[in-house]
């Protein structure tokens, strides 16, 4: 950090950073500079102008506070500090002729506006704008795009600030939106007509600092102010962004991001943002118990009495599915691992995570070490379908000069790498060269996907990862794709041997929302989750449980971090909170877990894994490399094959199946006319 430098804003002498911009400066004083293209994660434009101020001694005209640095200000003749000024008499009448000029052709829209109530140019309009305009010409008006089903675009609203199209060049990675012409012609588009294909397109619709680009899905359907706000955890991937959800009485309305910079920044990615449609389509709302091959609807006591005499004296395996809470899956575990001796298992797509090393299964690294990495590299992972947030904090890396290497089939990650191989023994070679002390001395970092390690050989495959770990000085990140995986593996939710060693005789399997798993037929099925998906349809008895945004719960994130999710809405019908069903369960086992409530249970769990105590905060994990062995052959696959199709949720969203269709005829090459 560069020497601080004096400067005097508004009267009042600090020192701050010489790199800093004024606009930065000032707010580190607390007083707000009024803005519409200037964003702290993208490049600065400049074009707005609303972020005038006064430089004193400087030119007689304002300057835009968002290009110019402290380093730039010359001090008085005297030598005195520079001095700006935020609200001098020239600064005002900047700022009302910035305004006015802003809308010179923006649409008296307010009334039907999406925006409206949460609008940037509403507020510095009422805040620094004049009451009335000189124009009297007609309107200009443009014609709207096609962005596809997720943005909806009003483009006689926009005010050329270029956010989104910084946004889709620099973070996301995509070259589909530009502007063209000038003047009064200028206007943001897609070139040839396009529609977005990143799955980060949303974020351009919190940018937007006016109306231009609005939600399509929620379009109309609600008022800023009508809304419940409720601030908790993502479950989509493995990432753990954190999240707003927005409800009106019993319905989900929209998701937003919340600003996180150890995690998500202020980004998140289109399944998390529009997934609320599945939210609400295909619930199990009442239990059902099979009789002569058919499910029928029931009550409660008779649902539990049904599962319970089905699991006294069997030998019984529990799975944990991807988007349950830590709470429920120790309540799982502690109802079949001690209280009737069975098993239980949460590596349902078979990753061969080690039990019990925290080092193996959820690294050394932090998210936010990507930032300041010289060298990345990727094994077994495609980040921008796994986890596409924390792609674009790579990206941003690589902008900066970090060199990316890739061992796997070649992807499009929106960046450049350097493809060291495809296969096992190309990541065998890359583990056992010699490095060189200079590489030793660079911070660097190795993401290992779980594609990588789902394969009979996959511990072996992490062996060889930790080994070049360790060769390399390095910091290691596993990138989980389920949002429940880690926590699981902290409260022992795992079976030595795996899925199959789990189900193997099992006579019955309570399955806790895994939805991704094929029981062959034979063991009677108890089935608790939210939606009627495949585990479901296999179930003998169906236990209805609340989704992520009914319940409060923790989940622990790809690095190892504890964070809160609360309760947005309530289940629907007879559904209840999945911690709760398992309590039931057990008393009418005669095998009551000690706990009648949430803090009873989190007390239970705080003293099974005191570190997740630790919420919002990355535990330290000793270092347990695993002994090398000799992998298999054969490349690398990726976990995922369609991003939005994952999960129960998703797979039950009209959108997001509409959405994989697009991504899947995207992929098709085109044919060439005869």
């Amino acid at each position: 950090m560069a020497e601080p430098r004096k400067i005097i804003i508004d009267g009042l002498e600090i020192e701050v950073d010489p790199n800093l911009t004024l606009i930065q400066a000032c707010e580190q004083v607390g007083i707000e500079i009024p803005r519409f293209c200037y964003h702290e994660r993208l490049s600065i434009a400049g074009n707005c102008r609303m972020c005038l101020v006064e430089v004193v001694g400087g030119p007689p005209k304002p300057a835009a506070s968002c290009a110019m640095q402290v380093k730039d200000l010359r001090p008085g003749p005297e030598g005195q500090p520079p001095q700006i000024k935020t609200n001098s008499a020239m600064v005002k009448k900047a700022r009302e002729g910035v305004m006015e000029f802003l809308l010179i052709n923006h649409p008296l829209d307010c009334p039907i506006c999406d925006q409206g109530g949460e609008c940037d140019l509403q507020d510095q309009a009422m805040a620094y704008g004049i009451d009335f305009s000189r124009y009297r010409e007609p309107k200009r008006a443009t014609e709207d795009l096609n962005l596809g089903p997720l943005v909806e675009t009003h483009m006689t609203r926009c005010i050329s600030c270029t956010r989104c199209v910084r946004f889709t060049t620099e973070v996301a990675g995509i070259h589909q939106m530009g502007q063209t012409g000038r003047g009064e012609d200028a206007e943001i588009t897609s070139y040839l007509d396009q529609t977005l294909s990143s799955n980060l397109q949303g974020n351009i619709i919190d940018l937007c600092p006016v109306g231009a680009l609005v939600s399509k899905p929620y379009a109309f359907t609600a008022r800023p102010w009508e809304l419940s706000k409720t601030e908790t955890i993502d479950v989509m991937d493995a990432l753990g962004s954190n999240i707003r959800v927005d409800t009106k009485g019993r319905e989900v309305m929209r998701i937003l991001p919340r600003n996180h910079d150890g995690v998500n920044e202020e980004w998140i990615n289109d399944k998390t943002r529009f997934v609320w449609d599945g939210l609400r389509r295909q619930r199990l709302d009442k239990p059902y118990i099979r009789e002569n091959g058919k499910l029928r609807a029931a009550t409660w006591p008779e649902a539990l009495a049904a599962a319970a005499s089905a699991m006294q004296g069997k030998r019984v395996a529990g799975l944990i599915g991807d988007l349950v809470p830590v709470e429920a899956a120790f309540s799982l575990k502690q109802l079949i691992v001690d209280g009737l001796g069975g098993r239980v298992e949460c590596r349902t797509d078979g990753a061969k995570l080690p039990i019990g090393n925290r080092s193996a299964y959820a690294g050394t690294a932090r998210i936010e070490d990507i930032d300041n990495a010289e060298m990345i590299q990727l094994i077994g992972t495609n980040p921008r379908d796994e986890a596409p947030v924390l792609n674009s904090r790579i990206r941003a890396a690589w902008a900066r000069g970090a060199q990316i290497g890739l061992v796997g089939e070649p992807v499009d990650l929106t960046y450049e790498y350097a493809h060291v191989g495809t296969d096992r023994a190309a990541l065998e070679s890359l583990s056992d060269r010699e490095i060189s002390q200079d590489t030793r001395d660079k911070p660097t970092l190795v993401i290992v996907g779980q594609g990588a390690i789902q394969g009979a050989d996959g511990e072996a495959v992490l062996a060889h990862a930790m080994k070049l770990v360790e060769n390399t000085n390095s910091k290691l990140l596993i990138l989980h794709t389920a949002a429940a995986r880690v926590g699981a593996m902290d409260v022992g939710a795992a079976t030595h041997g795996g899925l199959e060693a789990a189900l193997d005789e099992a006579e019955v399997v309570f399955n806790l929302g895994a939805d991704e798993v094929e029981i062959a037929d034979g063991p009677f099925v108890i089935y608790q989750g939210s939606h009627g998906d495949r585990g479901a349809h296999r179930a003998d008895v169906i236990l209805p449980g609340a989704c992520y945004t009914e319940e409060n719960g923790l989940f622990v994130n790809t690095e190892g971090r504890p964070q809160l999710a609360l309760r947005a809405n309530f289940a629907p019908g007879e559904a209840k909170e999945n911690w709760a069903i398992l309590r039931a369960l057990s008393a009418e086992m005669d095998a009551k877990l000690p706990w009648d409530s949430m803090a009873a249970l989190r007390r239970a769990l705080i003293e099974a894994a005191p570190h997740l105590a630790q919420v919002d905060q990355v535990p330290e994990n000793e270092w347990q490399p695993i002994k090398a062995k000799k992998p298999g052959s054969g490349n690398f696959t990726y976990a995922i094959r369609d991003f939005y199709l994952t999960n129960p949720i998703a797979r039950s969203s009209p959108l997001m199946g509409e959405l994989s269709a697009m991504a899947a005829a995207r992929k098709q090459q085109p044919m060439a006319a005869e």
